[in-house]
């Protein structure tokens, strides 16, 4: 820390308030008070975590969301719920979720009856199905996309083969 020199008085700063009784706080408001949670969309308290030192061989399913950053071959079955895959996640199975994020590997098919959702660091080998789709500059995707329309039969498809950003 710079001392002021003996010669050199410290420049005037704010004022202080003065300290009075009605100013301090009493001990009950110092402490924090709970705060009540009110659900949101964005606040999922229901999800699942599979860590990176996890391996899973065989059908992966359950009933609430999950976040899979280890490795999973097989298939995995979520229908009703989103699936993330975190960056250390590798994925050797068909996918089927309501929403699928990805930002580790993938190889073999998704079918995110919502949306799917490639991010940069993204690899995905496979074929998608879903109704939205998302890639983001950088991430790389080998195989189809069905994009469905929501209550028809009638769907596109488009056949890429190389990095995303690419656009017809």
């Amino acid at each position: 820390m710079w001392k002021a020199r003996p010669d050199e008085k410290p420049a005037p700063g704010p004022a202080t308030p003065a300290i009075t009784p009605s100013t301090v706080a009493s001990p009950s408001a110092a402490m924090p008070r709970p705060i009540a949670l009110r659900p949101s969309e964005n606040f999922r308290s229901e999800m699942a975590h599979i860590g990176k030192s996890v391996l899973i061989k065989g059908e992966l399913s359950g009933s609430e969301d999950l976040y899979l950053d280890g490795e999973v071959e097989g298939s995995v079955e979520l229908k009703n719920h989103s699936l993330t895959v975190g960056p250390h996640g590798r994925v050797h199975a068909n996918i089927h979720a309501r929403e699928v994020v990805v930002h580790g590997k993938i190889d073999g098919n998704v079918q995110g009856d919502e949306r799917v959702e490639l991010k940069k660091s993204a690899i995905l080998m496979g074929d998608i199905s879903t109704q939205r789709i998302v890639i983001e500059d950088g991430a790389y995707f080998k195989g189809a996309i069905d994009i469905q329309k929501e209550g028809k039969t009638d769907t596109r498809e488009y056949a890429l083969g190389a990095a995303a950003g690419i656009h017809s």
